[in-house]
C-alpha cells in the first residue's frame, strides 16, 4: 500500500482512514497518483512526509489501534525526534491566568530535564505549553487538525515559526486541507499516541483535552491533572479525571519520575523582610498588590519593591495582575 497516496486521498475526501478502502474511486485515485512528483511538491514547499512503515515512524504512534498512514512534516528537527521521550500538555483555550502559568512553567521544567513537550498550537494552555518548552531552549511539536502547511490560528504564525525552528509541526493532513471541527478529536489521538504521558492542567466538561486523555488511557498512557478549584467551571474536567483515577500533577517531578527523571533541587534563594513577609503570604493565596499591602500592611511603595525582588529572584510571577509563588 502507498501510504502516502492513502493520505492524500483521506485529505482530499474528508475520509478518517486506516488502511485502503474499496471503491472505483480509491483505485482511480491509486492509478493516477505520482508519489514522487508529490514528494517533490512537498520538498519544494519546505515539508516531507513520514510514512507509517518507515523505520523512524515513531512507534508509539504506530502501536495505537487507528495510527494515520503517516505524518506531513515540518520544521529544523529530525523525524527521530518524534520518537524520543515525550509528554503531552494541553488544556482549555479559555484558560485561567493561573491555568497558563500552570501549563507554562511545567512545560519548561519538563523540557529543560530533557523531554520532547507536544501540544496542539491552539489557544491557551496548548500555546503556553509551547512557550514554556521554548523559553527552556528544549523541543517542542505541534499537532495540528488542518494541513501542515496553515497556521492555525493565524495568530499563532510566529510562534509555529519559532516551534518549526528548533522542534516540528505535523499533521495526518496534507497541504491545502482546512481546518474543520471534526478534525480537531481526530488530531488529538495523534498528541495521546505520540507521548508516554499526557497532562491536562485546565478542562471544562466534555473539552478537548478530556478527549487527548481518554485516547491516552485507552492506550495505556500515564495521565495526569492539576487539581483546581471545586467551583471553577474549568477545574471540572480535571476533577473528573482525578476521580476517575488519573495521576494528581502538583510539580514538574511528579511527571518525571514515571520517565525515571530525577531533578536536583535548586538552592533556595533565601529572602527577608518585606519580600519575605510576601512571599508568606502569596503561598498562603494568591493576590494582586493591593491586597497584598492590605493583608500584609505594608504602604504601595514598599510592597511593589519587594514585588519586584521577588521576580528578580524567581520566586514570584505575575499573570493578568496577580502574583503567584513559582513552582
Amino acid at each position: 500500500m502507498n501510504e502516502l497516496a492513502l493520505a492524500v486521498f483521506a485529505s482530499e475526501t474528508g475520509a478518517h482512514l486506516v488502511r485502503a478502502p474499496s471503491g472505483a474511486r480509491w483505485a482511480a485515485h491509486v492509478r493516477d497518483f505520482d508519489a514522487r512528483t508529490y514528494e517533490q511538491r512537498l520538498g519544494a514547499q519546505g515539508f516531507r512526509f513520514l510514512a507509517r512503515p518507515a523505520p523512524d515512524f515513531p512507534p508509539l504512534l504506530r502501536a495505537i489501534h487507528d495510527p494515520p498512514p503517516g505524518l506531513f512534516v515540518r520544521g529544523a528537527a529530525e523525524s527521530e525526534t518524534l520518537s524520543l521521550p515525550a509528554v503531552a500538555v494541553v488544556g482549555a483555550r479559555a484558560c485561567s491566568g493561573y491555568g497558563s502559568s500552570v501549563a507554562r512553567t511545567l512545560a519548561r521544567e519538563l523540557a529543560a530535564a530533557g523531554l520532547v513537550v507536544v501540544s496542539g498550537l491552539a489557544r491557551g494552555v496548548d500555546a503556553e505549553a509551547h512557550r514554556g518548552a521554548l523559553e527552556a531552549g528544549g523541543i517542542t511539536v505541534a499537532v495540528l487538525g488542518c494541513g501542515v502547511d496553515r497556521d492555525y490560528p493565524a495568530a499563532h504564525a510566529e510562534l509555529a515559526r519559532r516551534i518549526a525552528e528548533r522542534g516540528l509541526v505535523v499533521s495526518e493532513y496534507a497541504p491545502g486541507v482546512e481546518p474543520a471541527p471534526w478534525r480537531f478529536p481526530a488530531r488529538n489521538r495523534i498528541i495521546a499516541g505520540l507521548c508516554n504521558a499526557t497532562v491536562v492542567v485546565e478542562a471544562r466538561e466534555r473539552s478537548g483535552a478530556l478527549i487527548t486523555a481518554d485516547l491516552a488511557l485507552e492506550e495505556g498512557r500515564e495521565v495526569f491533572a492539576v487539581p483546581g478549584e471545586i467551583t471553577s467551571a474549568l477545574s471540572a474536567g480535571t476533577n473528573d479525571l482525578l476521580k476517575l483515577g488519573a495521576s494528581p500533577l502538583t510539580r514538574a517531578a511528579d511527571v518525571l519520575s514515571c520517565f525515571g527523571i530525577e531533578v536536583e533541587a535548586a538552592d533556595t534563594v533565601a529572602v527577608e523582610g518585606t519580600a519575605g513577609r510576601l512571599l508568606e503570604l502569596l503561598r498562603e493565596a494568591p493576590a494582586g498588590p493591593d491586597e497584598l499591602a492590605r493583608r500584609a500592611g505594608f504602604g504601595a511603595g514598599e510592597t511593589a519593591r519587594a514585588l519586584v525582588e521577588l521576580e528578580l529572584a524567581g520566586l514570584a510571577a505575575a499573570v493578568d495582575g496577580v502574583y503567584r509563588p513559582s513552582a
